[in-house]
């Protein structure tokens, strides 16, 4: 059937459509929506994959290897940030292989739009020694999911399957088949420890050689199936586009056929077939593929083989950007030099810019988190801006931005609790405060707690619990009540951990009684110690989803004095100004008004008071 669907919807169809016995993965934009999708396909239908949210990437990878293993097709999704999560097992399964399909799939981010850095995961492939398969629309990106499964079990190999933003959220109306074809597999798994441990070198050399073998298996499938193709042959001129620049480079190619395309689905390893054919015909080649050179150095090298006389020209000859994602522009510009035509400098025009900060959702209770901890920073005179606090992956990282100005630094997953114990240990003397999520606290965050335990740090961790993995899409995560959760599941009680771990002291406080709150951060940053807080209060957006609230706040404008302390200290979205019998005044938006108080607790002139909805 036909239907409007995204990029990652569509890898989650073909998974379907592949027979996909489990799917597991750990959510990050851009790659979230398909465990999303599988997720409200299993709730629709009695039959259907196992599907997992998992506590991190590298689990996720594993439970899906195991499954695979035993022969059955299995799925794990991540974002490029989360591979290095994976990487150890990842590395170390590309040497085992697998029995069953097993993709990986990987969404990169040219452009940073969703954060982190701009990652090439198929620099990470050339290391670990995987096929890499490209997505180029929604569509295609269907079609390829199936045949990653293939390709995996036709070589014994994982496969990765890339795609980027542009394709991942891209929309098309697609003609896919939505259902769920299960192959009806009998597990099965035998001891083969030359395989499946790395118990000695002889054992790994081995490995290594096989998965090289293996992947030159995976070279020929890939030509054979016709999955990279030259489009308008002929000429001596050839322009290469590698995935998701592929539809910009058909929009772009002048219509009188003096160029002839080549379109890769496929980056790694190099169809040097194809690259041969055209290597004998071609006198300027352009290579088009955002991020890294990896194509381009793999076609250079081929061509430097093959003792190619003419010119290539890319991102290493400094005409093509390793920054950001690719447009017509950029496509425009390396065919004008694949023709030898001038290339027009760009003018030092000024680009409009409107700048406007990223802030928390309104009611989310992160906002009364960083509100307290401004306010109990300021009580104990140790000052906002003198005083490190440690920032981490998700909602909690707005923390950084105004009014808050709160968070200095944002590494990785959990990298908050680290860091904030080499400032100790580098004889910071203002106590440190790291703040993590809760996701990111069972990603990451238990082991450097853990550190800090043994080691005898003196830091004030606060672990901002809503109970969902919000940033990403909502997901559910080892903390959230279980009747939100899939199946037989139970909650992991945070509170346990942290006692269990052996920290010092441990208090629980709700962001919205703002008096309580400042006490006890007040308290704590006085403190010796590994010292936790659990600012604990459901996200604001799935909890309004449930119903409406039973009371909000309002604003009386006889009263208001404008002093816009309310927006000043909370930044909260549902505060707006209005003009009111001709003189400014502070106005609340009831459609987006929470209920939360905190513009209360900044009111000194009582203008602010709850009502019902």
């Amino acid at each position: 059937m036909k239907r409007m669907i995204i990029g990652n919807q569509a890898i989650a169809y073909g998974a379907l459509a592949a027979g996909v016995d489990v799917a597991v993965g750990y959510p990050g934009t851009p790659s979230s929506e398909v465990l999303n999708e599988l997720f409200a396909y299993s709730k629709r239908n009695n039959q259907a994959p196992y599907v997992e949210w998992s506590v991190n990437e590298k689990v996720a990878f594993e439970i899906a290897t195991a499954a695979a293993w035993t022969g059955k097709r299995a799925l794990a999704t991540m974002k490029m940030s989360g591979a290095n999560v994976a990487a150890d097992s990842i590395l170390s399964v590309a040497y085992s292989g697998t029995k069953g399909g097993l993709v990986l799939y990987i969404a990169d981010d040219p452009g940073a739009e969703a954060g982190m850095p701009e990652q090439d995961t198929r620099v990470f492939a050339l290391w670990a020694g995987l096929p890499v398969l490209e997505t180029t629309s929604p569509a295609q990106a269907f079609t390829m999911c199936r045949f990653a499964f293939e390709l995996s079990e036709d070589t014994g190999l994982p496969v990765i399957l890339r795609s980027v933003t542009s394709v991942a959220h891209a929309q098309e109306v697609v003609e896919a088949d939505v259902s769920y074809h299960p192959r009806e597999r009998t597990p099965e798994f035998e001891r083969d420890i030359s395989r499946f441990t790395k118990a000695g070198s002889v054992i790994c050399l081995n490995q290594h050689r096989e998965l090289l073998s293996k992947l030159d298996k995976a070279g020929s499938i890939i030509h054979r199936r016709g999955i990279n193709r030259v489009v308008r042959p002929g000429g001596t001129l050839f322009a290469v586009g590698v995935g998701s620049v592929n539809p910009y480079l058909m929009e772009s190619l002048p219509p009188e056929g003096e160029i002839s395309a080549v379109y890769m689905e496929s980056s790694y390893p190099l169809d040097s077939l194809l690259i041969g054919e055209v290597l004998e015909h071609a006198e300027r080649i352009v290579v088009f593929e955002e991020l890294e050179p990896v194509v381009e150095m793999l076609i250079r090298s081929e061509a430097e083989r093959k003792n190619f006389k003419g010119s290539i020209i890319g991102k290493m000859d400094g005409c093509l950007p390793r920054v950001g994602k690719y447009t017509g522009k950029e496509i425009l510009k390396g065919l004008a030099s694949l023709k030898g035509e001038p290339v027009c400098e760009e003018t030092d025009a000024v680009e409009l810019t409107v700048k406007h900060p990223i802030t928390f959702c309104a009611g989310c209770p992160h906002r009364g988190t960083y509100m307290s901890l401004n306010r109990a920073l300021k009580k104990t005179k140790l000052g906002k801006g003198e005083t490190i606090v440690t920032g981490d992956i998700g909602c909690t990282i707005l923390g950084m931005n105004p009014p808050f100005d709160s968070c200095w630094t944002e590494v990785s997953m959990g990298s908050s609790i680290g860091l904030a114990q080499g400032f100790f240990r580098a004889g910071v003397e203002k106590p440190v405060v790291a703040t993590i999520g809760d996701s990111t606290f069972f990603h990451a965050g238990i082991p450097p707690l853990i550190n800090a335990v043994q080691h005898r740090a003196d830091l004030l961790l606060i672990i901002l619990d809503n109970g969902w993995t919000s940033m990403t899409g909502f997901q559910v995560n080892p903390g959230t009540e279980e009747q939100f959760q899939r199946g037989p599941a139970k909650k992991v009680s945070i509170d346990r951990i942290v006692q269990g771990i052996g920290v010092d002291a441990l208090k629980v406080i709700h962001p919205f009684d703002q008096e309580q709150a400042v006490d006890v951060i007040s308290a704590a940053l006085l403190g010796e110690g590994v010292r936790v807080i659990i600012a604990r209060e459901e996200c604001a957006l799935t909890r309004g989803r449930r119903g409406p609230w039973e009371k909000i706040y309002d604003i009386e404008p006889g009263v208001c004095a404008f002093c816009k302390a309310c927006l000043r200290e909370t930044g909260c979205p549902a505060l707006l100004v209005k003009s009111r019998e001709g003189k400014q005044v502070m106005w609340i938006a009831p459609e987006l008004c929470t209920g939360c108080g905190l513009c209360f607790s900044c009111c000194s002139f009582d203008a602010i008071s709850a009502k019902r909805r």
